[in-house]
């Protein structure tokens, strides 16, 4: 195989000799500290992506992504929605739906929480929730509520018991003064989100919602989109709508708690990447040893007609080649130690869940190539001045003693 002579002689270097046994330490380190640095930023990063990913789907799949209504939260109820609302539900067709602030009330306890009410499908996204009851057990007239399991330990309720829920946005004056919209509903199931949401949603008949709220028979709040990627509110909120209606979707009530999820990873990402980054640099004090090393041989090279760049060229491929090493070693056993991750602590007896449980992980191929390549360009940057130093050596001077 005929490689370039500064290739050559750049990976004769990396090897070293049996005298070189320090500056091949130092060189082996600086591999060594990079593929620790990917590895760690690789393993971390899967796991924050499986806990944002376990948050759209428990939070985001339950919680009406976006809903599109008229002023006042009062939507005449059509058959269908109209075009411009189909076309931004991509998942699935829209479909109406009545929301409140309701506060629930039941024999022991009084608490506030999110009122929805739908259509009953099987297709609901809360149906693979469930725990108990069917979302087909709800019929219009019935006054039936699915809660979730938190909000139902915190009332002290099951299957069967009555809460009674209340709005005040539908209060009327009566002669014993303003008092909120109420009703005794029967509880007919319960769900778990394993998040936030089960102490605070409750899932009742689109028709019994809308009476509480006091709607007339053809209103309801609106129509409920439905995304593969609930992030995609972001853009689709900025389009125009026709006059007279608003856009609202999940980042009004959990927009917070993505934003710091999000600012956790990426400072994660920083902090595991100053680590790549020290041991990037750390090339930079192995390569000016070599250097040093080197000079005699250096200067022998360019007496017998290499030239400057052909030098530089050489302890670039030398520290680059600790670099790419590192990198693809390091995203080798990050992949690997990402998708074991729950195995390796279960064979260690972490546990990091008190009952069951498991860390999610998303490995993401292409978060793992581009901390992979900047890994290789820090690296690259890391020789530029080792290298120039190398290549500035006078064979005059640096043979003087020799």
């Amino acid at each position: 195989m005929h490689l370039p002579i500064s290739f050559y002689i750049g990976l004769r270097y990396l090897r070293g000799r049996s005298g070189d046994r320090f500056s091949r330490f130092v060189s082996y380190m600086s591999t060594a500290g990079i593929t620790i640095g990917v590895m760690s930023l690789i393993t971390v990063l899967s796991v924050m992506n499986g806990f944002e990913a376990q948050l759209k789907s428990r939070i985001l799949g339950v919680l009406p992504q976006a809903v599109i209504s008229q002023e006042g939260d009062k939507t005449p109820n059509v058959d269908q929605a109209p075009e411009f609302i189909k076309q931004m539900s991509s998942q699935r067709l829209p479909e109406p739906i009545v929301r409140s602030e309701t506060v629930i009330q039941s024999p022991s306890q009084l608490t506030a929480g999110m009122m929805l009410g739908v259509q009953p499908d099987d297709d609901d996204p809360i149906e693979q929730h469930l725990i108990a009851g069917r979302l087909s057990d709800l019929q219009a007239g019935q006054y039936q509520v699915f809660l979730g399991h938190s909000l139902a330990r915190t009332l002290n309720v099951t299957t069967g018991d009555k809460v009674r829920l209340m709005v005040t946005s539908a209060s009327q004056y009566t002669p014993f003064g303003r008092m909120p919209s109420q009703r005794n509903f029967t509880v007919v199931g319960l769900f778990n989100t394993g998040s936030d949401v089960d102490a605070q949603l409750m899932i009742t008949h689109i028709s019994d919602a809308a009476r509480l709220l006091r709607y007339s028979s053809d209103t309801v709040s609106g129509w409920r989109l439905f995304f593969e990627d609930p992030f995609v509110v972001a853009e689709l909120s900025q389009q125009a709508l026709p006059e007279g209606w608003y856009w609202s979707d999940w980042r009004d009530q959990r927009g917070e708690l993505f934003q710091a999820v999000r600012m956790e990873k990426n400072m994660m990402g920083l902090m595991l990447g100053l680590i790549v980054g020290v041991a990037a640099f750390n090339i930079i004090s192995a390569l000016i040893m070599v250097v040093m090393e080197k000079q005699s041989e250096v200067a022998i090279l360019k007496t017998q007609g290499m030239t400057d760049h052909q030098v530089l060229a050489i302890f670039i491929v030398q520290g680059a080649s600790s670099g790419v090493i590192g990198a693809i070693t390091g995203g080798t056993l990050g992949v690997i130690l990402a998708s074991n991750l729950n195995s390796i602590l279960e064979s260690m007896g972490v546990a990091l869940f008190s009952v069951g449980g498991h860390l999610p992980v998303l490995i993401n191929p292409t978060q793992i190539v581009i901390v992979v390549i900047l890994a290789v360009v820090l690296s690259l940057l890391a020789t530029l001045f080792p290298s120039y130093r190398a290549s500035s050596v006078k064979p005059a001077e640096a043979l003087r003693y020799e």
